[in-house]
């Protein structure tokens, strides 16, 4: 039998209740693209706007094979065991309709989390462009604070503008390296460590100990050549084991630290409502966007015209124009 309808007042009061259930179901709903249950979710939405805002947003991102999903874990066992907090894996994956990793495995990799229950794990939209796959993922991270989770970490999975989407809708941006910075300081996008409100040098263990130190180091002498960080924050350098736990208390004291410094400053409200206002113009843009495309003379039109285009017998700019003109 098919789950029963629910009403914006069920969604609410569900996720008051802190249901997972209900939780589960409305990102669901956030995630449709049909129009109905768009109308819906902009309702349930709207209903409880008042209970969200409460977490830590956190952002974590880190090139290949850094071990996000052990760290994870880790840091998010050690929140929800020792610090009682009620934590919300969330992940923006646009690479995944490629077959570039999820966090759908990510779940297999962090058993222990799924399991308990103060922490929820949501893997991304299995499909779509980076700006439906962020609006789902910030829509969600609303539903999870409306539902009491305190703490939500948005994981970037896939690569390049996934980083700035996340950026985009956290309070903190966690990048995470390995040690032999000699060497990986090439491959970083410079972009990236200029986003990053602290790095963590992970495996820090089984005598990898001192090349993550001196990563650590190497690291703090590259932040000081970029410019002051807006939040007046000098961006700090750890190292962590996510095996033994080394590093974890160390590292969410930093996160603690920025909280208080920037709460204090008046930067944590002002990035906000800059999140706020940059969410504004890219909903105006995909609405925008959907009713252009949704127009029978455009549709009609767009396949000739992408052939012509395709060819090399029309301009895209004058194809445009042709296809705004409708």
């Amino acid at each position: 039998m098919p789950a029963p309808t629910l009403t914006a007042a069920d969604y609410a009061q569900g996720l008051a209740a802190g249901q997972r259930g209900v939780l589960a179901r409305a990102i669901t709903l956030v995630e449709s693209t049909l129009p109905a249950h768009q109308a819906l979710a902009q309702q349930v939405l709207q209903t409880v706007l008042p209970r969200t805002g409460g977490a830590l947003r956190l952002g974590i991102t880190g090139v290949p094979g850094v071990g996000k999903s052990t760290f994870i874990e880790a840091l998010g066992l050690y929140l929800v065991e020792k610090l009682g907090k009620k934590l919300a894996v969330l992940a923006v994956d646009p690479s995944s309709p490629r077959g570039g990793g999820s966090i759908l495995g990510d779940k297999t990799r962090m058993p222990q989390l799924t399991a308990h229950p103060r922490a929820f794990i949501r893997p991304s939209p299995a499909s779509g462009s980076l700006g439906g796959v962020a609006r789902a993922t910030r829509e969600a991270l609303l539903l999870c604070e409306a539902a009491g989770y305190d703490v939500i970490f948005v994981e970037t999975v896939g690569v390049g503008q996934s980083e700035v989407a996340v950026h985009g809708m956290v309070d903190f941006f966690l990048l995470l390296m390995l040690a032999g910075a000699g060497d990986e300081l090439q491959g970083v996008k410079r972009g990236i460590m200029e986003m990053a409100d602290a790095l963590l040098i992970t495996k820090a263990d089984h005598g990898n100990e001192k090349a993550a130190r001196r990563a650590a180091r190497d690291y703090e002498g590259a932040l000081h050549l970029f410019p002051p960080a807006a939040s007046g924050w000098a961006v700090p350098v750890r190292t962590c084991s996510a095996l033994s736990g080394a590093g974890l208390p160390e590292a969410w004291e930093v996160i603690e630290q920025y909280a208080a410094h920037t709460q204090a400053s008046g930067y944590w409200q002002h990035r906000r409502a800059q999140q706020q206002l940059q969410w504004l113009e890219e909903a105006v843009r995909q609405a925008l966007e959907s009713q252009f495309y949704g127009r029978a003379g455009v549709q009609s039109a767009l396949p000739s015209v992408r052939q012509a285009v395709a060819a090399g017998q029309l301009t895209p700019w004058a194809a445009a124009e042709q296809l705004l003109a409708h």
